[in-house]
């Protein structure tokens, strides 16, 4: 059993580098938030809440499970980016903790004072950003600091939520967890546009993957633009139009990087489905837009589609290549990229053509989604906690 020099308390493995306890975290916080929102919502679970019950739900799927995945990826990105070590050990360990104290503490809003309990979940980004901030600067890698940027914008959507729940100000808190999505959704299109290409290549060697700057940009700026219509509350012709214009233009951008070949390599076409459905949310933006589905299925194609496909991706494939695996997703994990574009199928195409059926769907969805976290906690959870196979650190 191997320990850090440190002599920190904690087996060397999990706290190794940023990836491990918070995919770990991330894969049961997927797998435990689901249920307990669906027992919450039909009151088979009554237990004192911080947030009501909907703000609850977008709150901890979106800063719980997706601020996970998040911190994972760029304490463990960050040291590939500037050479210099990110959070490990007990640090990590108290990141962590941090973490968890702001997904537990809400439920015990009739114990601690509601201003504590916000302070616990509000500091959690910050600190992140402080740590993902410090090695860039170090190393005057300066064009990565948009990711800073990104994360002090996720924080002012959370404060955002907070100061509703807190009293302070009224009918803030829908338009932080809007502010939440869209940053999230653009952090994607910029890690894209990163890893894609790189992601492709290393998978199908031999292959090119065509890089053009010009549709990067065009595909963060577009959907800023929608993003920033809806957040203005326009609506239309104006609003269709540029959703229009986010669709051609990330479709345009993934085209290039596309090969036939992905589909044999599950580690990459669960990446590019999941592109697909942040595009299939702009067309379904332009439809809602004339009123023609609910908002409801643009934001889940974001969310469930967009987020949930590719963080699950991304988790498979940085886990195995941070572990010193060869890249190449288990049948079980195939399995589970499968379940998760079930679960947002049932969620966001069907209700399109079965809206009275729609309650099934959503029960369907769920399991679907159950299944495939189950499958990613099974499969990575001894990866994730067991030493990299070709006796390096990390």
């Amino acid at each position: 059993m191997n320990f850090y020099k440190n002599k920190t308390i904690f087996y060397y493995p999990l706290f190794a580098l940023g990836f491990r306890p918070f995919f770990m975290l991330a894969g049961l916080s997927g797998l435990i938030l689901i249920p307990l929102w669906n027992a919450i919502l039909k009151g088979t679970l009554a237990t004192e809440n911080y947030y009501t019950s909907t703000y609850w739900h977008a709150h901890e799927m979106l800063l719980g499970y997706g601020g996970a995945v998040i911190a994972g990826f760029l304490l463990t990105a960050v040291k590939n980016w500037t050479g210099k070590p990110t959070l490990t050990g007990d640090k990590l360990a108290g990141l962590c903790l941090l973490w968890l104290y702001g997904r537990i503490v809400p439920f015990y809003s009739g114990l601690l004072p509601d201003i504590l309990i916000a302070l616990i979940d509000l500091a959690f980004l910050p600190l992140l950003a402080y740590h993902v901030t410090k090695p860039i600067v170090e190393t005057k890698q300066y064009r990565n600091l948009i990711f800073t940027g990104l994360l002090l914008l996720l924080t002012l959507g959370n404060i955002l939520v907070h100061c509703e729940m807190l009293g302070f100000k009224t009918n803030t808190a829908w338009f932080g967890l809007q502010l939440i999505v869209d940053t999230v959704i653009v952090l994607i299109l910029v890690m894209a546009g990163r890893v894609f290409p790189f992601f492709t290549e290393r998978g199908l060697p031999g292959t090119l993957a065509i890089r053009n700057p010009q549709l990067d940009n065009g595909s963060i700026a577009s959907a800023i633009l929608v993003f920033g219509l809806q957040m203005l509350g326009v609506s239309g012709t104006f609003l269709a139009l540029s959703a229009v214009l986010a669709v051609i233009i990330n479709s345009a951008r993934i085209a290039g990087w596309y090969i036939q070949k992905i589909w044999y390599v599950p580690l990459l076409w669960v990446l590019y489905v999941g592109y697909g459905w942040i595009i299939f949310g702009f067309a379904l933006t332009a439809l809602s837009a004339y009123s023609m589905v609910q908002p409801s299925l643009p934001l889940h194609a974001f969310t469930l589609g967009g987020i949930g496909t590719l963080t699950l991706g991304m988790m498979a494939r940085v886990a195995l290549g941070h572990t010193g695996r060869a890249l190449r997703a288990s049948n079980a994990i195939a399995v589970a990229f499968v379940l998760i574009n079930v679960a947002v199928f049932f969620r966001v195409v069907l209700p399109i053509a079965m809206p009275d059926w729609y309650q099934t769907l959503i029960y369907g969805s769920t399991l679907a989604w159950l299944a495939a976290f189950s499958l990613f906690i099974f499969v990575y959870g001894p990866i994730l906690t067991g030493q990299r196979i070709d006796g390096q650190e990390g």
